[in-house]
């Protein structure tokens, strides 16, 4: 390494290289200091840094924000992986004590596992390491594997058909699907029949809008079709929905058995056959020696096994 090399080493520092990432992803300045507890002074200090360091302007001064040139694009991924193995090497083993533990840690769940899965698992957590504290949020399956990619969350709860390499899976538990219903909406009871379930209006759960969902797959492939006429972001909505109309929804069975009740519902079988899926928490292989995001990992896990629940 020469000389000079070692002296801009030197003048870069961890809070530099978290500048310089919350600047790439949301290029407001005034963002990236609340995020880290800086002053919007802090950032304008940094950039200057930056550039003194890099020999090149790194953003440019946009409407709407700091736009990085190609010089910073370029950059990117090796500053996010200098980023990365400061990281892993402070994660390094030690004698992890959860009672004087204190970390925050980002974890994305769709509502229905923020309501049947984890209160559980965080009581127990909480109960045995107080000084974690955690961001919780609501990400379709493919937002939130780019989160973990990009640093932007320490931990997933969903279903990942197929995790890559990078990602490390503890799978939870297997998931399937009950129908729900209004009490007295159907006076025969838990029985379902094709006909009836295909008559029937429904509302659908679908985080980007779509008015079709997995349950439509499979009736297509026997030709049949259900019309669904509402599409909702989140499960408790469509309990709530559920429990004022006639309509119909296929939901998380774990969900519908913990909450079905509350919401004034009954629920039946699907009438027809609906692979099941695994439910996981994920972690990116960055944390695997992060002792935090490991310990929090296994009390979800147990959490979730049927000895576990509460």
């Amino acid at each position: 390494m020469s000389e000079f090399d070692k002296s801009k080493i030197r003048r870069l520092d961890g809070t530099l290289l978290l500048i310089f990432r919350g600047l790439m992803r949301s290029g407001k300045a005034a963002e990236v200091a609340a995020d880290l507890g800086l002053a919007t002074s802090s950032i304008s200090h940094a950039l200057r840094r930056l550039r003194d360091v890099f020999g090149d302007e790194l953003f440019l001064r946009r409407p709407h924000g700091l736009e990085p040139n190609a010089f910073a694009l370029a950059i990117e991924p090796e500053m996010d992986a200098a980023l990365d193995a400061l990281q892993t090497a402070l994660a390094g083993p030690s004698n992890f004590d959860p009672a004087n533990a204190v970390a925050h840690l980002r974890l994305s769940a769709r509502d229905s596992e923020i309501a049947a899965t984890l209160p559980g698992a965080l009581a127990e957590i909480r109960r045995q390491a107080p000084g974690l504290t955690f961001a919780l949020q609501s990400m379709a399956a493919p937002e939130a594997v780019q989160a973990l990619r990009d640093g932007a969350l320490d931990l997933a709860v969903g279903f990942i058909a197929k995790p890559t390499d990078d990602l490390d899976q503890e799978v939870l538990r297997r998931e399937n699907y009950l129908v729900v219903a209004r009490q007295g909406w159907a006076p025969s009871g838990k029985t379902l029949s094709l006909e009836a379930f295909t008559a029937a209006e429904h509302v659908l759960v679908s985080a980007d809008g779509s008015m079709w969902g997995i349950v439509d797959d499979y009736l297509a492939r026997i030709s049949a079709e259900r019309r669904v006429v509402l599409s909702v972001p989140s499960f408790l909505s469509a309990l709530a929905l559920v429990g004022q109309t006639d309509l119909l929804s296929t939901l998380p069975a774990t969900l519908v058995r913990r909450y079905g009740e509350a919401f004034g519902l009954m629920a039946m079988e699907l009438p027809i056959e609906v692979r099941d899926f695994k439910l996981s928490v994920l972690t990116h292989a960055r944390n695997r020696r992060n002792m935090v995001v490991r310990w929090s990992t296994q009390r979800i896990v147990e959490s979730a096994s049927p000895s576990g629940r509460k």
